[in-house]
């Protein structure tokens, strides 16, 4: 069977270590190209159809508003199915203690049922909050895996991290 990384992933301006700084490539996804390589999994961009401001300051209350109305976001696209994968890398940044709204309409438009997803966020400072079990929730009969929490800030130096991760969770 073969692998997936899924991921939700925001450039832009984001929050680095108490400063604001513009990012042309996420972290989450950032994160995600390094596990793809490492494992030779499919790689599946997860994005809203109206996606948050490009300010960081706008973006978290739009996340913010999206979480207290348990919001939906319509995405752009969804694989035909996950019938061909039975191990799913799912990566997002944590927002508000959990996933993007974003991130749940994809986990709800499919059956994993027997699969296991490896979570892993990114964030800075607050780790992977609930979302291991929000995933758990969400995606009845899966094996939720133990998730790996990256500083944003430290993506970029992350491989032998997400190395260790991967060699002790598989």
């Amino acid at each position: 069977m073969k692998k997936l990384v899924a991921f939700y992933s925001r450039a832009d301006e984001n929050y680095f270590g108490g400063s604001l700084k513009y990012i042309t490539v996420g972290n989450t996804e950032k994160a995600a190209k390094i596990i793809s390589n490492i494992t030779g999994a499919d790689l599946f961009k997860i994005e809203q159809i109206k996606p948050y401001s490009k300010d960081y300051n706008t973006c978290i209350e739009e996340a913010k508003k999206d979480l207290q109305t348990n919001a939906r976001p319509e995405l752009t696209k969804l694989p035909n199915n996950l019938d061909m994968y039975d191990e799913i890398y799912l990566g997002y940044p944590n927002y508000w203690g959990t996933m993007p709204m974003a991130v749940y309409t994809f986990l709800e438009a499919f059956d994993f049922s027997g699969k296991t997803i490896y979570p892993f966020c990114t964030h800075e400072g607050s780790g992977l909050s609930s979302t291991e079990k929000d995933i758990a929730n969400t995606t009845k009969g899966a094996k939720v895996s133990k998730g790996l929490a990256i500083n944003g800030s430290s993506v970029d130096k992350s491989k032998n991290i997400i190395e260790r991760w991967l060699q002790n969770e598989l």
